[in-house]
């Protein structure tokens, strides 16, 4: 057997949902929900790059998880990040896209520096790195799997620059999964609602808003950090090979109302 075919059938996602040995680089992935995504990898027993912007040095970071400064709307910051892990690792199995920019207007005033940055952040690490990304998953059979919002399909007041960015997301979501299925790569979307801050009061000591979200979602609550970093857990399993171009919503069932 050759070293690459070892290399494959190592790589490839056990039957019983262990991820020993499997490698993931999770943008940004050192603080909020996607801490909580390299976290729940790591658990699992992936080596997990997390890549954060920021000049300065993150929190302390679950083991299994090291920290990579890296901008994704830099296609020589993009280069540098997958050319560290083929070197340290030889291998990528899971590419969890979770950095985003955020800058709220109303729809009819749109900021154009806003939306371009928002979108930039959104669609960068594919723009400037899908071929070397494509490249290393293909000799493992692995994921891509980004995160998305509910406020890409729904209108939510001043998400329009984000939603628009998610939107295209989750477009460019379908045409890599029907490109990458032959070559064994899977690529779906996880789309978050309103997420539960962790607490329902303000600083103010007025309710939160997210309380009256709650009030209205189906499940009576709203979803965790940990609860979408789980999603994204269910996807890099064995069992999720065979869904391509998927985008899954955790919102407790909110958007199915009308």
């Amino acid at each position: 057997m050759t070293e690459d075919a070892t290399m494959t059938e190592d790589a490839a996602v056990t039957e019983d949902g262990s991820l020993r040995g499997k490698v993931a680089v999770v943008t940004g992935g050192t603080r909020g929900l996607g801490l909580a995504i390299a976290g729940r990898l790591a658990q699992s027993g992936a080596q997990v790059v997390a890549c954060h912007r920021r000049e300065q040095p993150p929190a302390r970071l679950p083991g299994r998880v090291t920290a990579v400064r890296a901008d994704v709307t830099r296609p020589d910051q993009v280069a540098a990040l997958l050319d560290g892990v083929r070197r340290q690792h030889g291998r990528l199995d899971f590419f969890v896209h979770n950095a985003a920019s955020f800058h709220p207007m109303p729809a009819s005033a749109l900021d154009a520096a806003g939306c371009a940055r928002d979108a930039a952040v959104a669609l960068g690490p594919f723009v400037h790195g899908i071929g070397p990304i494509a490249g290393l998953l293909t000799a493992t059979g692995g994921r891509i799997i980004v995160v998305s919002s509910t406020g890409g399909r729904s209108v939510i007041p001043g998400y329009v620059s984000q939603g628009m960015a998610k939107a295209a997301l989750e477009n460019l979501v379908r045409y890599l999964a029907v490109e990458l299925a032959p070559r064994g790569v899977t690529v779906n979307a996880v789309a978050a609602g309103k997420l539960d801050p962790g607490g329902t009061q303000e600083a103010s000591g007025r309710p939160d808003p997210g309380a009256r979200v709650a009030a209205r979602t189906p499940a009576g609550r709203l979803a965790t950090r940990d609860e979408v970093a789980d999603v994204v857990g269910l996807l890099c399993r064995h069992e999720a090979g065979v869904l391509h171009g998927q985008t899954i919503t955790v919102d407790g069932g909110l958007s199915l109302l009308a």
